[in-house]
């Protein structure tokens, strides 16, 4: 188990755009409540990034959290603005504060806030974790949802993560 569980932009508006669902979100919802469970257990920090936007707007609909996440008014929400979840937020600071040297990560999207974020998190000297399937994205440029998740958890692999096995997740 890691330092802390970071949860990246599962909000209605990134888990729900015009009439389409991002990719095997009632699984992940599953997955990450139950990871929320066990850093709860552990007394472990859980830490949600929203994200905003024009799209996104502080405070509206679209940018709150999804509500079957199981959120509690102790858990730290860090604001963002950049795919990179560290950009101009106290996230490094919440994380010194807590001595985290460990990161799981979970949320959307695969290839942009998740991506970013891993691989800055990396530069930084963070032990990044990421379980397969714990992050999800919409089809996009010819290739499914899962051809992208795929894609870039060969890339994090022994580069700026350890991609775990996930036998909670079907293979998607």
């Amino acid at each position: 188990m890691q330092d802390v569980l970071l949860i990246i932009d599962l909000q209605n508006g990134v888990c729900q755009t015009n009439d389409q669902t991002i990719d095997h979100l009632s699984e992940l919802l599953l997955f990450v409540n139950q990871r929320i469970q066990r850093y709860r257990k552990e007394e472990k920090p859980v830490i949600f990034v929203q994200h905003e936007e024009e799209t996104l707007p502080y405070g509206s609909k679209a940018w709150q959290l999804h509500p079957a996440l199981a959120y509690e008014p102790t858990d730290r929400l860090i604001r963002k603005k950049h795919a990179n979840s560290f950009f101009q937020t106290d996230l490094q600071a919440a994380l010194q504060t807590n001595q985290v040297r460990s990161i799981e990560f979970a949320g959307a999207q695969t290839e942009y806030c998740l991506d970013g974020t891993i691989k800055f998190a990396h530069g930084l000297g963070y032990q990044n974790v990421v379980y397969a399937q714990a992050t999800t994205t919409y089809p996009s440029r010819g290739r499914s949802a899962a051809e992208i998740i795929d894609w870039y958890e060969m890339i994090w692999q022994g580069r700026f993560a350890e991609v775990l096995a996930n036998p909670q997740m079907k293979k998607l």
